[in-house]
């Protein structure tokens, strides 16, 4: 069951990107709209996994110390693309093996294909 505070979180854009061996190596995970609130991990997916619980830590943060959570900077877009039922029930047990929707499953999915390409590209925007 997906709460408000995770349809919130959702509205939330992120960047991921390779982390070098100087960095520690791994995968970086950071929430722009959000100052200071990155992770990273081993993995492009565990990076985005330990991202969310930062992103839920710092707002939490934020509400405890009753300062305003700053408000996602870019409105989400959309489109609706068709898929093979086959597809759309491997995401769905993913998301849910993730304890995400399947909309910001697809988000991260997209990102770390985003973040690979630019890191094999060198370029960034």
């Amino acid at each position: 069951m997906r709460t408000k505070t995770n349809r919130s979180l959702d509205a939330y854009q992120f960047t991921v990107r390779p982390l070098s061996k100087e960095e520690g190596g791994g995968y970086l995970v950071e929430y722009p709209d959000i100052p200071g609130c990155m992770s990273d991990g081993e993995s492009i997916e565990e990076a985005i996994a330990n991202g969310r619980e930062a992103l839920r830590d710092c707002v939490a943060v934020f509400q405890e110390s009753g300062r305003k959570v700053p408000k996602p900077g870019i409105e989400a877009a959309q489109w609706r693309q068709r898929l093979p039922r086959t597809l759309y029930s491997k995401l769905t047990v993913q998301a849910e093996n993730e304890g995400v929707s399947i909309n910001s499953f697809v988000t991260a999915i997209i990102a770390e294909a985003i973040g690979v390409r630019q890191a094999h590209t060198g370029k960034r925007r």
